[in-house]
């Protein structure tokens, strides 16, 4: 049986850039910056005072008010980038399709914050003040049981925990059930809200975060000579992905076509990636296997791109062993975390989002900060300005710790 083809018709946004797509891919095609001081507690003590918090986002407005305090802050990001994207496909469930209807949304941290106040409420005020929804409001498989619940869809259900691979892990996992006859449809993606106290201590305590307390607008700086850690950031992205029949019966809005899906292990280091991007390249050269395309149509990256001394120079290497020297200085790559901030297990959903955009609006989104480039760093990173450029072919990079690689490969639909 041939797989079937996979499109993405619905599409939902929770960033520092703002709350659904017309205002994120606004603020991300002008080259602007969402990351500011960190206002959910007091940083005064810590050596990185910033990050890209979701200003203005108020849970009650996507979640039942008697259900805010039963949840963590990573599940209402979750919750409200299911609801856009739900809404956005413009699909029902019904009693003949709900056990078709399927919800993969990961995160990679989960309920760090709720698990920390809720450790700070058992030193303080014993063991009987612990909320008997804490262990559901910290659970990472609940935002796709929450999901799952709030419309009813029956179909497979579970969640991805990848570290920072883990929305495109999600989304690549959900393409594959679609392919293969398991689910017509799939909500699928991550969340991620651990700007606390512990995360951020931590964090900076592995020397990962940027000190560039000065500037936050300017402090992720993907390969700039001066990049020195990313900035932590919240929120959530989250697709809709169907079969293309089902999508052209009914007249859907098709983003994009998911056509392929690498995977692989750096097996090197517990937080490091290997030094000469061989892991992250086999990632990548196993999507193009899975898409039957070559290296040389390959027309943009979204990257990885953190703004880590390490990662940014390995991704370099990486795409060059991937595509080829030569076609590795022709494709057009950019880093959309130099605005957004690094979203950890979101930012797998949040980027295939604005890669499938990309596509869709031929318009390629810049790396801003990229002032003083790395000479070894040396590709084309589409450097603080959007280009305005149609590509047949996309993909998008996510890596995490433990050394765990996803990429996404993407077709423009026409």
């Amino acid at each position: 049986m041939s797989e079937r083809r996979v499109v993405m018709t619905g599409i939902g946004l929770v960033s520092p850039l703002g709350i659904g797509v017309a205002p994120v891919w606004q603020g991300l095609t002008e080259g602007r910056s969402g990351i500011g001081p960190i206002t959910h507690f007091d940083p005064t003590e810590y050596a990185c005072r910033i990050a890209g918090e979701c200003r203005g986002f108020d849970p009650e407005q996507w979640v039942d008010k008697k259900d805010v305090k039963k949840m963590d802050l990573f599940m209402h990001f979750g919750v409200a980038a299911a609801k856009l994207a739900w809404e956005d496909c413009g699909l029902t469930v019904t009693e003949e399709n709900a056990t078709r209807i399927g919800v993969i949304i990961g995160s990679g941290i989960g309920g760090l914050t709720a698990i920390q106040n809720q450790a700070f409420i058992l030193k303080e005020r014993g063991p009987r003040r612990i909320s008997p929804f804490f262990i559901p409001m910290s659970l990472i498989n609940l935002i796709s049981g929450h999901v799952a619940i709030r419309y009813g869809m029956q179909g497979p259900n579970h969640s991805v925990v990848t570290a920072c691979a883990t929305g495109a892990h999600a989304i690549g996992d959900a393409m594959r059930l679609i392919q293969r006859g398991e689910a017509d449809v799939m909500l699928a993606g991550g969340a991620e809200a651990a700007i606390c106290e512990l995360a951020v201590g931590g964090f900076a305590a592995a020397k990962a975060l940027t000190s560039r307390n000065d500037d936050p607008t300017g402090a992720s700086r993907p390969w700039d000579r001066g990049r020195d850690g990313f900035v932590m950031a919240e929120g959530a992205g989250v697709v809709v992905l169907e079969t293309l029949d089902s999508a052209q019966a009914r007249g859907a809005t098709i983003y994009a076509e998911m056509v392929g899906y690498g995977m692989s292990g750096d097996a090197y280091h517990i937080t490091a990636p290997q030094p000469d991007g061989s892991g992250a390249a086999r990632c990548m050269t196993a999507a193009m296997r899975d898409a039957r395309v070559d290296p040389e149509r390959i027309g943009y990256i979204n990257a990885h791109g953190t703004s880590t001394p390490i990662g940014d120079h390995m991704e370099t290497l990486a795409v060059k062993l991937a595509l080829g020297e030569a076609n590795a200085r022709k494709v057009m790559i950019s880093s959309t975390k130099s605005m957004t901030g690094h979203l950890l297990g979101a930012a797998g959903g949040v980027e295939a989002i604005f890669t499938a955009l990309a596509l869709k609006n031929g318009v390629l989104p810049p790396t801003i900060n990229l002032t003083d480039p790395d000479p070894e760093c040396d590709l084309d990173y589409i450097p603080n300005t959007a280009r305005d450029k149609v590509i047949e072919y996309a993909m998008s990079n996510s890596f995490g710790f433990g050394g765990t690689n996803a990429t996404l490969l993407m077709k423009r639909f026409h």
